[in-house]
């Protein structure tokens, strides 16, 4: 079965964006050593999750190729298919999108057990709290950035218990972000 992978923008103190949805918060540029590390979590992604309203601006963003990012990743965003997890919407304005509604758990387990390689999700952030609160996700990367901000918009929901995770690795950079990779620890 596909590995389902979330790779996250965190603050030190647990939000993934501020009230408002600010993200000034996030650390740029990135450093070659980062990206490296990028590109071997994608490697043997072929399918993005996405919520819908962060498709809306992600995938318009990658079509025009945003500012910095190099043709390799522009490449990988735009030519890799994408699901859109949406209850409102019926259809896909978006070339290479699919739409999925209904129960969340049905639709991301039916996404696991078709052939491929492995699925990434980048968010939105209902989207990533529905799936940890539902304990979707096979692996959990979160890029912790070095600031606080207090108050905004926190990865991890309201949960009816503790979720255990196992550390599978820690990595800094010189950029100053760290990646912390968990996977869930199942019963």
């Amino acid at each position: 079965m596909r590995k389902f992978k979330v790779q996250i923008q965190t603050t030190v103190d647990g939000y993934m964006a501020g009230p408002n949805g600010e993200m000034d918060w996030m650390t740029f540029p990135w450093t070659d050593d980062i990206n490296a590390y990028i590109d071997a979590l994608t490697e043997a992604v072929d399918c993005i999750v996405l919520g819908r309203n962060l498709a809306e601006g992600f995938i318009p963003a990658w079509e025009a190729g945003p500012e910095g990012e190099d043709q390799k990743s522009i490449d990988f965003m735009n030519d890799t298919p994408k699901v859109v997890i949406s209850n409102s919407l019926t259809a896909s304005p978006w070339k290479n999108a699919e739409v999925a509604g209904g129960d969340l758990a049905e639709t991301i387990n039916g996404l696991k057990a078709r052939p491929g390689g492995d699925i990434i999700t980048y968010g939105g952030g209902t989207l990533v709290r529905d799936l940890i609160a539902a304990d979707l996700l096979d692996e959990i990367h979160l890029f912790v950035n070095p600031s606080a901000i207090g108050t905004g918009m926190p990865v991890f929901p309201t949960l009816d218990g503790p979720k255990r995770l196992r550390l599978v690795g820690a990595r800094p950079f010189e950029c100053g972000i760290t990646a912390l990779h968990y996977e869930p620890v199942r019963d």
